[in-house]
């Protein structure tokens, strides 16, 4: 199937990696050779996988850029599709039980292996990502990963067996020692960073003080609307829950 797939404009991509040249990241059929395999992004759009780019495409290089830019929901949802298939694409080349070599599924989006057919459809991480609120503030931390002075929302992978909601507590626990009830779900996104599926929740503070982990979490703090350190850009999840959470506050208190 998805050496069939034909569309109007295509992603191209190489090692696991979006390619571009210059700015231009969108091609058209005639940069895409015949033997290059190929997925469906939605109506319209395709990626190809090239085993050698033509000179002139680069690697992109800030895919959180180009996605900061995106001036919809589907031209976000589309890029980060592109880039996550290519991710799989490039790090499902065998097969994790006998170690074929796995080749385009004829009717799925999947690779099979044409020793043992085990299939293996594109991998998703499933992560909660949490804003825990306080009255009027909001627990927001800095992580080890973090740009100096970068402060955003608490999350964390679902292990295996656990729940979203159980993940959800184990994880604020984990990081900054306090415990939460009311959880309420907000909003997911896909994040391509290489495979999460984000599924964003708010939570209030029920007990305990914050004691960052020292290694995940290196600070953490309860932030008001008028001293909100440095936040996640925009087209995050993590910043939509606290811009949400504020707009919710703001215009509450003046009704």
């Amino acid at each position: 199937m998805a050496d069939s797939i034909t569309a109007e404009h295509w992603f191209l991509a190489h090692e696991g990696r979006l390619l571009q040249r210059d700015d231009q990241i969108i091609f058209t059929a005639a940069d895409v050779g015949d033997t290059d395999v190929r997925y469906g992004v939605d109506d319209g759009f395709g990626l190809a996988v090239l085993a050698q780019p033509p000179v002139g495409l680069t690697a992109v290089d800030g895919l959180r850029g180009l996605l900061a830019r995106s001036v919809d929901e589907v031209e976000y949802a589309r890029l980060a599709r592109a880039s996550q298939l290519a991710t799989w694409h490039d790090q499902h080349r065998f097969c994790g039980r006998c170690g074929g070599t796995l080749q385009a599924h004829p009717q799925d989006m999947a690779r099979q292996c044409p020793v043992c057919s085990l299939v293996q459809y594109p991998r998703i991480s499933p992560c909660i990502i949490v804003l825990v609120t306080r009255g009027d503030r909001c627990l927001l931390a800095h992580s080890a990963r973090f740009p100096s002075g970068r402060y955003s929302t608490l999350a964390g992978f679902i292990e295996a067996g656990e729940t979203a909601e159980a993940a959800l507590k184990r994880e604020v626990y984990e990081e900054v020692g306090v415990k939460v009830h009311n959880i309420r779900f907000f909003a997911s996104q896909s994040w391509p960073f290489p495979h999460q599926l984000m599924l964003g929740f708010f939570a209030d503070h029920l007990s305990g003080e914050l004691v960052p982990d020292g290694e995940e979490i290196l600070e953490a703090g309860w932030f008001g609307v008028d001293d909100l350190p440095d936040l996640p850009p925009p087209f995050s999840i993590a910043r939509q829950l606290i811009d949400h959470f504020f707009a919710v506050k703001y215009d509450s208190s003046t009704e």
